[in-house]
């Protein structure tokens, strides 16, 4: 069952999180399979991806969904992992063109040094005008050399975001997917994703002892065993000679699962937004609108009657269902 640990080493600015992320992460690739799957490189970064999007949701406790992308101009045009607050999940990726089974990230993504990752926070309850906040790095390093890993563009976005330091270990195949964030905790208040950490936040950047000793501990964790170690053997043989408090993992209900947010009224929204000039020049050629969800695979139809029903006014709508097909 998936699982999320948080911990903090007592006496010392820093805290921790371990997920692992395993019937959750077997659904979403069970879902993408009948459309032929994944290349196993593709696999491998987009679970990195969905276990790094686990771990930051968990870590700030924002009210909304948190959404990774990666676009570039390789082969993976883009890559999606989306974690809500409760810790349900789904992730997805556009494929065009060939991946080898050990491609970098930066052949998948960022062959003319043009990739980029962006994180954009959208709150459940969005007030009038308000826009989602979304912050943009690139995959690159500050001497514009190619990042490889996936954990280095994270760091680098969250040393951005909240000037504060971050180690994150990624690893992913196409039976688990799993992480390891250590962060320096904030001196004052309580760092955030828009960058309002005060100065005296910045001004400990690299030079907390206490941090940097269990960053250099969590980076000798090596990929296999974070992909085949339990969590208490990962927490013990890493930090065995610290004062670890640990707190209840979270799993099942309360932990990371899959879940996907499409509905019917979803994409009727979405084909309101297209114009109903555009619905029925669909209609006329295929008789019918067939939207697919490119997470889940549900499938949506909508015939003349119910795209007719998109458009009228909401007090003129018969009741809506979730029919799929």
């Amino acid at each position: 069952m998936s699982e999320l640990h948080k911990f903090v080493f007592e006496g010392m600015p820093v805290r921790g999180m371990l997920v692992r992320l395993t019937d959750a992460w077997q659904e979403i690739l069970q879902r993408h399979r009948d459309g032929g799957g994944y290349p196993t490189a593709v696999t491998e970064l987009l679970g990195e991806m969905t276990a790094a999007a686990t771990l930051m949701q968990a870590n700030i406790k924002f009210n909304g969904a948190l959404i990774m992308q990666i676009m570039g101009d390789g082969p993976v045009k883009l890559a999606v992992a989306e974690v809500q607050p409760d810790l349900t999940l789904r992730a997805t990726a556009t494929v065009m063109g060939d991946v080898a089974p050990d491609a970098a990230l930066s052949h998948m993504v960022n062959v003319t040094n043009q990739g980029r990752c962006a994180i954009t926070l959208d709150p459940t309850d969005r007030l009038p005008g308000q826009q989602p906040y979304q912050g943009v790095v690139p995959l690159y390093g500050d001497q514009r050399e190619k990042l490889e890993k996936l954990s280095e563009v994270i760091e680098h976005y969250m040393l951005q975001s909240e000037q504060l330091d971050t180690r994150l270990v990624l690893a992913a195949n196409e039976h688990v997917a799993a992480g390891l964030l250590i962060q320096r905790l904030p001196l004052q208040g309580s760092g955030n994703l828009a960058g309002q950490s005060g100065a005296r936040d910045e001004d400990q950047i690299g030079l907390n002892e206490d941090y940097n000793r269990i960053a250099i501990l969590a980076s000798s964790l090596k990929r296999e065993e974070l992909l085949t170690l339990d969590a208490d053997t990962i927490l013990h043989r890493l930090f065995w000679e610290e004062d670890v408090r640990r707190f209840e993992p979270m799993t099942g209900e309360n932990g990371p699962r899959f879940a996907c947010t499409c509905s019917r009224e979803r994409v009727g929204n979405m084909l309101r937004s297209l114009g109903r000039d555009e619905i029925d020049s669909i209609l006329s050629e295929q008789g019918q609108v067939e939207v697919g969800c490119e997470f889940c695979g549900a499938q949506y139809r909508f015939d003349p009657v119910d795209a007719a029903q998109v458009f009228l006014q909401p007090a003129q709508q018969a009741p809506a269902s979730d029919q799929k097909h």
